[in-house]
């Protein structure tokens, strides 16, 4: 099975220069931000967009995989940017729980949590200014305004609960693919690659974010999971998803009706939340939603044929295989 760290094998040494010239750009001496920054910086996760950033800058680099500091920047505006959603998320959904410890919010109250969300991304956005570096700046930046976008729209149909296929799609494009996209551009783009290039990363990124999201919100039906988060947590939250979706599609009317009417209470009530479950699962919405995801990351490894065969290309060719197969 491949693992995140066989993905990271061709860039490790740069990831651990990253991670240095991250701490180095993120650290305060006033008491309170330096210790949340720090609980920040050590549970950022996988990774995945930093990683993405530099296979893409190796893989289009004409200095045989060769990238510096303007890839690290790229990578450290990405994931800032990420990591600023992922608290901000929490203050929105009230998690108490991010990657199996206490969320920011939870350990320093929401009102914390938003200030410290926002102090990262004012910093970031300084740090990207006074590098000079804007044609990468305006790059990355513009996806925070999709983000907003996504989670304001996800929120309009939760409360409602009338997300369609198309408003699932535009919401985890807006949410995660976006975000993933300018990665893997941004890495080209940091090297000088040609327009065409960049187009060609930014459409990998796309579809390796679309089928990221699906196979998050299958997790999110698998008690086995290991997500650091409890099962069902969307139905919770009356998101429905692509899992939901492939049920809803092919019921009736009334079976549809009830099934909403479900969804509707799973908030308050633990046993609406199993019975949604267990109907998803019995009317095969897992399975289906694996078929979409599928066809997202054979969409995505058919854009690296354009390229030659090298460690970096089999790395994000791994890192497909690795989001269809990994289990949180």
């Amino acid at each position: 099975m491949i693992t995140i760290n066989t993905i990271r094998k061709p860039i490790e040494a740069q990831l651990a220069e990253f991670d240095t010239f991250v701490k180095h750009n993120f650290s305060a001496e006033d008491g309170l931000i330096a210790e949340m920054l720090e609980y920040v910086l050590t549970s950022r996760g996988k990774g995945i967009r930093p990683i993405l950033v530099m296979l893409s800058a190796a893989l289009n680099s004409a200095n045989e995989g060769r990238f510096g500091k303007r890839t690290f920047l790229a990578a450290m505006l990405v994931e800032m940017i990420h990591v600023a959603s992922l608290i901000h998320d929490d203050v929105i959904d009230e998690s108490d729980m991010r990657r199996g410890r206490a969320s920011v919010n939870a350990r320093w109250q929401s009102r914390n949590a938003v200030v410290v969300g926002d102090y990262i991304l004012a910093k970031n956005m300084d740090l990207g200014l006074s590098s000079g570096q804007f044609d990468l700046v305006s790059h990355v930046i513009k996806s925070m305004t999709t983000l907003c976008e996504g989670e304001l729209i996800q929120s309009d149909h939760a409360s409602k609960l009338d997300t369609s296929r198309d408003a699932y799609f535009d919401i985890i494009y807006k949410k995660t693919a976006s975000l993933l996209s300018v990665s893997a551009s941004a890495g080209a783009l940091s090297v000088g690659a040609s327009a065409a290039n960049v187009s060609a990363m930014q459409r990998f990124g796309e579809a390796v974010g679309i089928a990221f999201q699906i196979r998050d919100d299958i997790l999110d039906y698998t008690p086995t999971a290991d997500t650091g988060k409890p099962a069902n947590n969307d139905l919770r939250e009356r998101k429905i998803t692509l899992p939901l979706i492939e049920v809803l599609e092919k019921a009736d009317e009334a079976e549809r009706a009830e099934i909403i009417s479900l969804v509707e209470r799973c908030a308050t009530d633990e046993s609406c939340v199993e019975q949604v479950q267990q109907r998803v699962v019995a009317a095969g919405g897992i399975e289906s939603a694996t078929e979409v995801m599928k066809s997202y990351l054979q969409r995505a490894m058919s854009i690296l044929g354009g390229y030659e065969e090298t460690p970096y290309r089999q790395a994000l060719l791994d890192l497909c295989a690795f989001i269809a197969e990994r289990n949180r």
